[in-house]
């Protein structure tokens, strides 16, 4: 493991901050920095694109709050357009903060000065890529965290600035845990940015080892959520949190597909189900078979329709 000590003197004077981040998850971040009064001289943010259900064009959550602030945004399609280059230039960034981005190509990272570095919401090096928290709590993970790192050329790979830890309870979602995170990694962005500034941190290699590696978080497509009902009921149920509420894990009833947001393991006897059966008193319980023990849906959301507990559902629904 390398180490790396920067020198624990001369501070940085008025320190300029270029901040880069797209979705929600990145906004506490920003926000935190704002007000511990750091100079965010441009936010940097995907284009705004088509979103919800009236498929709208809209801002990304961090360009609706630079705007708030009446920070400069910048919304390159490409990273690499020389445009979006020299615009960056321009603003002569001491320090890049990068949470929830794309990838960077090397011209952007190494252009700052004291470098660029990246908020991401696991320990790692485990859990490297597109998805942390949902691969977390899929694969029954007890405890994850958030970690800051410097940027280098291939992805969640450079060398670690800080790291905190955060346990997962095992009801925690995706959401509920994106929910905590977001903040723990908005702290954690500050405690950086400060150590930074005071040329105070070390900085030390990920070691990466074959269980770390094993452990990898990919984007997550529809066509991944489907659920399996011939698998272990704790695997099964493991998927339903770590997909919830969104993208959502999925299955298909008599030709209508349903989102799964929340099950239990049924507590109340029922007939032999075999995988994918489904078992309802009508009023209210649908309970679902499993390899093993039988799986008591408690929320689900239809196309089209609000998320809702399994009695609402069950008022206007014959399973």
């Amino acid at each position: 493991m390398t180490r790396q000590r920067l020198n624990t003197y001369m501070p940085v004077p008025n320190m300029r901050l270029i901040f880069m981040g797209t979705p929600a998850f990145a906004v506490p971040s920003l926000e935190v920095l704002l007000a511990n009064g750091y100079e965010v001289v441009a936010v940097v943010t995907a284009p705004d694109k088509p979103r919800g259900r009236g498929r709208k064009v809209m801002p990304s959550p961090v360009k609706v709050a630079a705007s708030a602030y009446n920070i400069p945004v910048l919304q390159p399609v490409s990273l690499q357009a020389p445009s979006f280059l020299e615009a960056l230039k321009i603003y002569q960034a001491d320090l890049q903060v990068v949470v929830a981005f794309r990838m960077l190509p090397q011209e952007v990272w190494a252009m700052p000065p004291l470098g660029t570095f990246n908020l991401h919401a696991s320990w790692l090096p485990q859990y490297r890529g597109a998805a942390p928290i949902n691969w977390a709590i899929i694969n029954g993970e007890r405890e994850t965290g958030v970690t800051t790192f410097f940027l280098e050329q291939a992805m969640d790979t450079g060398l670690i600035l800080f790291q905190e830890k955060e346990p997962i309870d095992t009801c925690d979602t995706a959401g509920t845990l994106h929910e905590r995170l977001q903040y723990k990694g908005a702290q954690l962005v500050l405690k950086t940015v400060q150590a930074i500034e005071q040329r105070n941190h070390t900085q030390r290699s990920q070691i990466t080892t074959q269980e770390s590696l094993r452990k990898k978080a990919p984007k997550i497509y529809k066509k991944d959520c489907q659920i399996n009902w011939r698998q272990d009921a704790e695997i099964i149920r493991n998927f339903i949190r770590g997909l919830s509420p969104y993208p959502a894990a999925w299955t298909s009833f008599h030709g209508q597909t349903y989102k799964i947001l929340a099950v239990e393991k049924s507590e109340v006897t029922l007939p032999r189900l075999d995988p994918g059966e489904v078992y309802s008193d009508g009023k209210y319980s649908v309970c679902v078979g499993t390899c093993n023990t039988p799986l008591a849906i408690k929320s689900l959301q239809l196309a089209g329709k609000k998320p809702m507990g399994i009695q609402e559902f069950l008022r206007g629904h014959n399973v």
